[in-house]
């Protein structure tokens, strides 16, 4: 069965959104009543998200979607533009969020309030990024790309195996994703769920 690069984009997007979800959830619940998570499941999150998306993800968005977009269609480009710009600065924001996280382990609870405050911002900024992937465009690269153009971008993506969208993960990789699933809270874990208004 042929693989189509708009159902894996589709289905990372759903699973980045729920590891978002559940980073934001533990960050507020850790922030707003002093439930201290487990730090080693966030920064395995935050792992994550810097060896998955950022380096698997969006290089073939960038590289290879946008690309044929651009040549099939100048008026897309202002848009891609912004979203590749959004691409470029994304492993940046995750190690700021990573040294954040560093500065509250290591100087205490006085830095917490603005760890959470870049977890917000960051989770906001990337949940509307790929709104805007998903609304607008998508939508135009169906309508306006060639069969060859998917021959290409879907035989890039049918190599993308992200453990969250159903894939065994790679061995490298298996520790970090069982500590994941294992502890972090719903939707993208099976930690007890946390109580009600932590997320509020």
């Amino acid at each position: 069965m042929s693989v189509r690069a708009l159902d894996v984009i589709r289905d990372e997007h759903r699973a980045l959104a729920g590891m978002l979800a559940s980073l934001r959830t533990l960050v507020r619940d850790w922030s707003r009543r002093g439930a201290v998570p487990d730090l080693g499941v966030l920064r395995a999150m935050l792992f994550y998200i810097h060896a998955y998306p950022e380096r698997l993800h969006h290089p073939k968005e960038t590289g290879l979607l946008f690309a044929a977009m651009r040549a099939r269609e100048a008026e897309v480009g202002d848009l891609l533009d912004r979203l590749d710009a959004e691409h470029a600065r994304g492993d940046e924001a995750v190690m700021r969020l990573a040294m954040g996280l560093i500065e509250v382990e290591q100087l205490g609870a006085t830095r917490l309030a603005s760890f959470a405050d870049g977890v917000e911002h960051y989770v906001e900024s990337y949940l509307r990024h790929m709104e805007i992937e998903e609304r607008f465009v998508l939508p135009v690269a169906e309508r306006i790309l060639a069969d060859d153009d998917w021959t290409r971008i879907d035989a890039a993506f049918a190599g993308n195996r992200d453990p969250l969208t159903g894939h065994p993960p790679e061995e490298t990789f298996r520790t970090l994703f069982s500590r994941i699933v294992s502890a972090a809270p719903a939707p993208v874990g099976l930690g007890a769920p946390l109580r009600p208004g932590g997320a509020g």
